[in-house]
């Protein structure tokens, strides 16, 4: 059976063509979402972070604590941070039990030593032993409760320059 054809006005057909021209030169010039919001970031330089009888500095946050740094902030340029913890002495609530928060993007924990129990808001309390992580939402309010002699933890950070906010004096 033949299809009947029905007649598009010429003036309609114009119109339509140009819709379409139109259509392609708005679609072509306009850069998809993800390429508009992507930023380009420099490339990270290589570090590599070899353990030394010096390596650990008591010129971190807490008293109470030995850092590490692993050049991560310098290779990043300050993307990020990595650095290892060590818990030095005896716990002493008084001095350790405080609550804080700390103004950052992205903030995990991995134990690499021993244990450490936290108060993490909205989550309890929580005992993290050797081979654990967590990862901390941003700005969560937390304090460390207690943790084992010798415990160490891995901490990585975004940005590497992050502010804290202490709760409690």
């Amino acid at each position: 059976m033949a299809r009947a054809r029905t007649k598009v006005p010429v003036r309609a057909k114009k119109v339509m063509a140009r819709a379409k021209k139109a259509d392609v030169r708005r679609s072509a010039a306009r850069p998809t979402r993800a390429k508009a919001t992507a930023k380009v970031r420099r490339q990270h330089k290589f570090v590599a972070s070899h353990l030394t009888p010096d390596a650990f500095k008591a010129d971190g946050l807490r008293t109470y604590a030995h850092y590490r740094d692993l050049g991560v902030k310098d290779a990043t340029r300050g993307m990020a941070l990595a650095h290892v913890i060590r818990f030095v002495g005896q716990c002493d609530p008084k001095i350790v039990s405080k609550k804080h928060t700390h103004a950052c993007e992205f903030q995990m924990i991995y134990v690499l030593k021993g244990s450490i129990t936290t108060e993490i808001e909205g989550h309890g309390v929580q005992t993290m032993n050797a081979g654990d992580s967590w990862l901390q939402p941003q700005n969560i309010v937390h304090k460390v409760l207690d943790y084992s002699d010798g415990c160490e933890v891995l901490e990585i950070v975004l940005p590497a320059d992050f502010k804290t906010i202490e709760l409690e004096k």
